[in-house]
């Protein structure tokens, strides 16, 4: 996975630059986050492979599954894309795409997942203590697990924070383990 990261970073910032440009951030999101999911389907996979399918006809595939509206520089990107046999990288260049955008932004995506449900109050305190620590505009997704027994597990990119009894009681028996 590290290695097509690293094969997709020069392309999502080739995309991102492109978009940057033409004011067209949330357009780009929008059609390379829908084609990066479209690529993780099995029989698309199949498909990219394929041999017998010229590589343009792959982009137009995947761009006629995004939909309409999608700017002529995204095309031509995806056209880029296909020549270099890399629309297999899709899902990773929207990943990295949407990262650049979230930075730019200074916006974050958090998960929370808590014991308890979250009233709204709740959640509008942890997100304005997020938003303080992080320095971002936080946006909150919560959920529910009742095996945390008590607490939260917060998580957003590499950062993991958790404050669940659960995890507490982990490593309590870690440190008396060893």
């Amino acid at each position: 996975m590290a290695e097509l990261r690293t094969l997709a970073r020069p392309y999502a910032k080739a995309a991102f630059k492109a978009a940057q440009e033409h004011e067209q951030l949330a357009e780009w999101s929008q059609v390379l986050t829908i084609a990066g999911q479209v690529t993780t389907n099995e029989d698309i996979r199949q498909l990219l492979a394929s041999p017998g399918l010229e590589e343009q006809k792959k982009a137009e595939v995947i761009l006629e599954v995004t939909g309409d509206g999608a700017p002529e520089q995204l095309s031509n990107f995806f056209m880029v894309l296909a020549e270099n046999r890399r629309l297999i990288l899709l899902p990773e260049i929207a990943a990295l795409f949407n990262t650049y955008r979230a930075d730019l932004e200074r916006t974050v995506d958090i998960e929370v997942t808590a014991a308890f449900e979250l009233t709204d109050e709740q959640q509008q305190k942890l997100a304005q203590a997020l938003s303080t620590k992080l320095e971002r505009k936080v946006s909150l997704a919560a959920s529910l697990d009742k095996s945390l027994i008590g607490g939260v597990i917060i998580h957003t990119g590499d950062l993991v924070i958790d404050a669940s009894v659960r995890g507490k009681l982990t490593k309590m028996a870690d440190a008396l383990g060893s």
